[in-house]
């Protein structure tokens, strides 16, 4: 699944800049399809500007091969909906009425009716949500008035709960079972199928990397029971993107992350993965994500399995939220400086909870770890050095790498990012920076035996976020370099 993620360093193969206008993104979806070998696209109303007119754009500009490729029947446009919870400005209401517009327009060609059938819903946390989705979509559609002509056209959508926080996805199948009983009462019959899509990148900003993969595991397994136990086919999605923090998928290492997340049978491909890398290779990792997804079977965890993998997820989360903290004011000022690359709306990110004083909020999360690594941390580490040394002195590591099977290799890739002399400069101004030196020390006594190879990019990398750091103490704005760091890393955030 294409996204619009603006997290890429480099210009687009298709275009002579690296941001991207609305205008633009018709033909990123066509040429996604027709270049890339992809078969479906996110079409993203969450907190950013949005043509509204998609299908009337991309069927009478790419009307032969949209003919012969239909969407819906052979390529896939998803919208992700605006949450109601977060953005009310009539957003949803106009999100539908594309979808309904869009099945007359069909229809009236010709062309497999309905092409838009499925929406994502942002920030899931109910079963009744879902359902209020698809009750408002069918009231909608019951409207009936001689200027608005719908015979015929489509009446249901089906809908894809996305799920953001690691207590949410670790017991999101427990959403999905009362759902499912909440579908049969208030329709009368059962979805065919349900496609649970866990998020990668919110979770890790919100609560780290490693209890973020390991709610993952714990949603993967327990879909499988799921499924076993209702006979609804499971198709889980994740929002994976190019550096460990927010997934590590990257078109040169794509096996690595399919046996991270086995199971998993849909995955985003965001603008990192298609314009910091050869076309060549991207192709040819698209191809083989298409081809090796749907044979792989999610790693069951067993219940003490389960439990001790929850208590783990704790010990990390509390002290990676603990720094984030007191760093927290740090991050929002790189971030500031951080080159954009799509049309966003003003919007608020997750990250937001009370200590009895204030609320911390953070940026979004490509722009929080293009922050971080721009002054040479990475966010992998963070929280997680402390956590190992303590899971460590508890004897349950071999669960964690049980589960974990990378978390040597992405520990190893993001110290190679690490200016340890910055960060010990930043220690002694900044609270909260001391705590990412005890976790560099601890992560590095647990990869003691691996050798980290350091080469020019990353020694580049280092003086790099030497001189972003040295101009914004100047108040000089560092976009530039930042921009070049990211696309030594091949991605921005």
């Amino acid at each position: 699944m294409v996204t619009q993620h603006p997290d890429h360093a480099n210009a687009p193969y298709w275009h002579d800049k690296p941001f991207i206008t609305t205008k633009h993104e018709p033909y990123e979806l066509y040429s996604s399809f027709q270049d890339l070998g992809a078969t479906e696209y996110k079409w993203d109303w969450e907190g950013k500007l949005v043509d509204e007119a998609v299908i009337d754009r991309i069927f009478s500009t790419y009307y032969e091969y949209f003919k012969n490729r239909e969407i819906g029947l052979h390529h896939f446009l998803t919208f992700r909906l605006p949450n109601p919870k977060v953005e009310t400005e009539f957003r949803l209401g106009r999100a539908f009425m594309s979808i309904i517009a869009a099945s007359g327009l069909a229809k009236h060609l010709k062309f497999h009716t309905p092409p838009l059938f499925e929406v994502i819903l942002p920030m899931t946390e109910t079963s009744e949500e879902i359902i209020a989705i698809q009750d408002a979509f069918s009231e909608l559609t019951s409207l009936r008035h001689p200027l608005l002509r719908q015979e015929n056209g489509i009446r249901h959508i089906e809908v894809i709960p996305l799920f953001e926080d690691i207590h949410t996805i670790a017991d999101s199948d427990k959403i999905l079972k009362n759902y499912l009983a909440l579908h049969k009462e208030h329709f009368n019959f059962l979805p065919g199928y349900m496609r649970p899509y866990v998020a990668r990148s919110d979770p890790a900003l919100n609560a780290g990397i490693v209890p973020t993969v390991l709610a993952i595991k714990i949603a993967l397994s327990n879909y499988k029971k799921l499924e076993k136990q209702t006979g609804i086919k499971m198709y889980p999605i994740i929002g994976a993107a190019a550096l460990p923090f927010r997934g590590g998928l990257r078109p040169d290492d794509v096996d690595r992350f399919i046996n991270e997340y086995q199971g998993i049978r849909t995955t985003t491909i965001q603008s990192a993965f298609r314009y910091d890398f050869d076309k060549k290779i991207v192709k040819k990792a698209i191809k083989r994500l298409e081809s090796r997804l749907p044979k792989s079977k999610a790693i069951s965890v067993s219940k003490d399995d389960e439990k001790e993998l929850r208590s783990i997820m704790k010990i990390f989360e509390k002290e990676y939220r603990l720094t984030i903290e007191k760093i927290a004011d740090l991050v929002n000022t790189v971030a500031n400086y951080v080159p954009k690359r799509r049309e966003r709306v003003q919007h608020i990110g997750l990250f937001g909870y009370s200590r009895g004083v204030g609320t911390v909020k953070l940026p979004r999360a490509i722009g929080f770890t293009a922050a971080l690594y721009s002054i040479g941390i990475p966010p992998e580490v963070i929280g997680t050095g402390r956590g190992l040394h303590k899971i460590m002195k508890q004897k349950k590591l071999r669960l964690l790498e049980k589960y974990y099977i990378n978390i040597v290799h992405d520990l190893t890739e993001a110290l190679k990012f690490a200016n340890i002399p910055l960060i010990e400069k930043l220690a002694k101004t900044v609270p909260g920076v001391n705590y990412i030196l005890k976790d560099i020390q601890y992560i590095e006594e647990y990869l003691r035996l691996k050798k980290i190879v350091i080469k020019a990019k990353h020694k580049e990398h280092i003086e790099l976020s030497n001189k972003i750091f040295e101009r914004i103490k100047k108040n000089k704005s560092p976009e530039g370099l930042i921009e070049k760091a990211g696309k030594l890393r091949r991605s921005m955030g």
